[in-house]
């Protein structure tokens, strides 16, 4: 399914559970205005068709003893595709990167990192990360607090470009 595939009803579905991705299909369907069955069906097409990736809770890592959170900014020194893929695929690899992100622009990729606490980030850091083949420069910026971390898309937006007249 192709973005403009999805109807109101898929969006609906799709704003619903990632609002709240433990609800009851029978819930889900009131919510959107349909019986189970079909809502079922939509659900089961919209994770087959990749628009839903998964099911997951969000935990809260300060609560299980992970105080710290650092963005480090990540420079190559060669940004051929097979060295590009050598490093997210080393990222995958390191359990204290949660988020790989490559950019445009100075810097080549933006790690977000979770640690217990600051030497276990900075093991991490020396042994792990500057070490890595083909890695130049890692500038990193602790995360103090978090004023937003909203996942998912914003709906709101996606059903007002919709209804805008062409």
């Amino acid at each position: 399914m192709a973005n403009s595939k999805l109807d109101s009803i898929d969006r609906m579905i799709l704003a619903e559970l990632q609002a709240n991705g433990r609800m009851t299909n029978v819930d889900l369907a009131k919510k959107v205005g349909i019986s189970a069955p079909p809502c079922l069906r939509r659900v089961r097409t919209l994770e087959e068709s990749g628009y839903i990736r998964g099911y997951f809770a969000d935990v809260d890592a300060r609560e299980l003893g992970f105080e710290v959170q650092v963005l480090a900014m990540v420079g190559l020194q060669s940004q051929a595709e097979v060295d590009l893929s050598a490093f997210e695929e080393k990222c995958r690899g390191w359990s204290l990167v949660r988020e790989c992100h490559m950019l445009n622009g100075e810097v080549d990729f933006i790690l977000k990192c979770v640690a217990p606490d600051l030497s276990s980030f900075q093991s991490f850091l020396t042994e792990h990360l500057t070490a890595a083949d083909n890695v130049a420069s890692v500038k990193t910026s602790l995360v103090i607090r978090c004023a937003k971390d909203e996942p998912g898309v914003p709906f709101d937006v996606l059903e007002q470009r919709l209804q805008k007249p062409a």
